[in-house]
């Protein structure tokens, strides 16, 4: 039922409205890296930054050096970026280094209209800080930008995760903007009102810190925005282990936010009539929703070789065993989705080549994947260590706009 409603709120992603008209520059911004060891890709980040196409008297880069014993201060420095160092053995991760410099933010003289949050190996649009200034202008106080990949072609992993994360761009992202739901922060490319973060206070130090204030957010009566065109490029993993590492942090996170909001999200949705909520609701479930998918192809496979050996021991009962029951309508549809649907949406945004299309073809191992791995989140929810992803490789903004 969950899935049938996901795939008929996708539709509404086909479509995009294109916004010509330009808004004059308004707002100013925070840029906030947070890092832990990152020397390797600090720089690039930073510099990709300083050359956002936007007034440089209108905004400012921090990086939160966090618990580093490299040189990512060092080199941050260097790039140009304001640096404040954190150490801190016992709240360790990403959501308190960011409320820790949240509350550096709040008591400088520098007033800022909005932070924006990155992640050290993400590289940024020129144009990011134009169309979140756009939205912000519209009358959005959270802002989500389009997470895209900077080495979507390293390896199976790397192209599995970039299919992922650009259908979902499309089919939930953009199909909730269309719809006037709210949008789902993604952990990077965002950008807040600070006067709303001052007004909420961030408390989301959890391990999937961009749900639980997306979940914050909605309680609240706030709605997400999505700026399409707000490009961060993300380092994807190039292994299975380090991917499958990274979302079963990534689930542990949805079962902990979802033990702690779904019953309120849900509450809020019955009580206000608030579609925004259920819709939220909805989705940090996930880890659930994916197990119960996947027992159902699992018991959807097991009848259907149980059908074929019948079929092939009974050649006599071969009419009467074929029929087109709801698993079988079941069975068309995800052939279709998998085959047809899913691509159409990736030659939507120009992301359909040769090579892609391989990745394609064997992305279905990917996905398999995400059972066992949500089993073990929904196990796990109670750890909290954070498990971090080490980045290897230097990209420059500048290689990928030559390759776009």
């Amino acid at each position: 039922m969950i899935s049938m409603y996901y795939l008929c709120i996708s539709f509404f992603g086909i479509w995009r409205k294109k916004e010509h008209k330009d808004i004059e520059p308004k707002k100013k911004f925070a840029l906030i890296v947070a890092a832990h060891n990152e020397e390797v890709v600090i720089q690039d980040i930073v510099v990709s930054l300083k050359m956002l196409d936007y007034p440089k008297e209108l905004y400012d880069v921090f990086v939160i050096a966090d618990n580093c014993q490299d040189k990512t201060a060092h080199r941050a420095r260097k790039a140009g970026a304001v640096v404040y160092e954190r150490f801190d053995k016992e709240k360790r991760g990403k959501g308190y280094a960011l409320e820790w410099m949240f509350n550096i933010i709040f008591k400088m003289g520098n007033k800022y209209d909005a932070v924006a949050v990155f992640d050290a190996d993400n590289l940024a649009s020129r144009n990011f800080l134009k169309e979140m200034n756009k939205q912000l202008c519209k009358g959005y106080k959270v802002v989500q930008g389009y997470l895209d990949s900077k080495n979507p072609k390293d390896t199976w992993i790397t192209g599995s995760y970039s299919i992922s994360f650009w259908t979902s761009n499309r089919m939930f992202q953009l199909s909730r903007s269309n719809l006037g739901l709210s949008n789902q922060l993604g952990g990077t490319g965002f950008c807040i009102d600070t006067e709303v973060l001052r007004d909420l206070g961030w408390g989301a130090t959890c391990l999937t810190e961009d749900l639980e204030f997306s979940c914050k957010l909605v309680l609240n009566g706030y709605k997400v925005g999505w700026a399409h065109d707000a490009r961060i490029y993300d380092e994807k993993p190039l292994t299975l282990k380090q991917s499958w590492n990274q979302r079963k942090r990534w689930m542990q996170g949805f079962a902990d936010v979802s033990s702690r909001y779904f019953t309120k999200l849900i509450k809020r949705a019955i009580t206000k009539f608030d579609f925004k909520a259920l819709d939220c609701a909805l989705y940090s479930i996930q880890p659930i929703v994916i197990i119960l998918v996947g027992i159902s192809m699992v018991l959807s496979g097991a009848k259907y070789i149980m059908g074929a050996y019948s079929v092939i021991t009974n050649f006599n009962e071969v009419v009467y065993s074929i029929n087109f029951n709801m698993i079988t309508v079941g069975a068309v549809l995800l052939a279709i989705l998998e085959f047809v649907y899913t691509p159409f949406i990736l030659i939507l945004d120009k992301k359909l080549d040769l090579k892609i299309f391989w990745y394609y073809v064997i992305y279905p191992f990917y996905t398999v994947t995400w059972l066992p791995i949500s089993v073990l989140g929904i196990i796990n929810k109670n750890n909290k260590e954070w498990s971090h992803t080490v980045h290897t490789r230097s990209v420059k903004i500048t290689d990928l706009e030559k390759a776009n």
